[in-house]
C-alpha cells in the first residue's frame, strides 16, 4: 500500500529535480491541477493512471522508487537494449508462454494473474486456470 506522506515527498522531489511548479507538472502529465494539490497535501492517494503518467512522461523516475521509495531517483542505471517483445501469433499464446517460462523458474509458486499495461494507460488482465 502506498504511504500518502512518503509518496507526496517523492513527488515533491520530482518537481524540484525538473524545476516544475505543481501546475506545470499537472500540465506535463495531463491531469487536473487539483489532483496534484490533493496528492501533495496527502488528501488523496495517487491512482494507477496517475502513477503511470509520471513514469511515462519522466523516464528517469523509477516506478518502485515512486511507489515504495526503493531504488534511486533519478535512475542511475542505463538501459542498453530494449526489452524483449512478444513474437507469438495471439495474446493467449503469449500469455501461456510467459506462464510456462515463469512456472519453470518458480518451482512451488503458481501464477494467478498477469496484467499487461498498454502505452495509452489501459490494461489487460489475464487469469490462469
Amino acid at each position: 500500500m502506498v504511504n500518502n506522506k512518503n509518496f507526496s515527498q517523492r513527488l515533491d522531489e520530482i518537481l524540484k529535480e525538473y524545476e516544475l511548479s505543481a501546475a506545470m507538472f499537472a500540465d506535463r502529465i495531463h491531469v487536473g491541477r487539483a489532483t496534484i494539490s490533493h496528492i501533495l497535501s496527502g488528501r488523496n492517494k495517487p491512482s494507477l493512471d496517475f502513477v503511470m503518467k509520471i513514469v511515462k512522461t519522466f523516464p528517469q523516475v523509477d516506478l518502485y522508487w515512486l511507489l515504495e521509495g526503493k531504488g534511486s531517483f533519478p535512475k542511475t542505471e542505463e538501459i542498453t537494449s530494449p526489452p524483449p517483445t512478444l513474437n507469438t501469433n495471439t495474446e493467449k499464446e503469449a500469455i501461456n508462454t510467459i506462464i510456462s517460462n515463469t512456472s519453470q523458474n518458480t518451482s512451488s509458486k503458481k501464477i494467478k494473474r498477469i496484467i499487461i499495461f498498454m502505452d495509452d494507460g489501459t490494461f489487460e488482465s489475464y487469469e490462469t486456470t
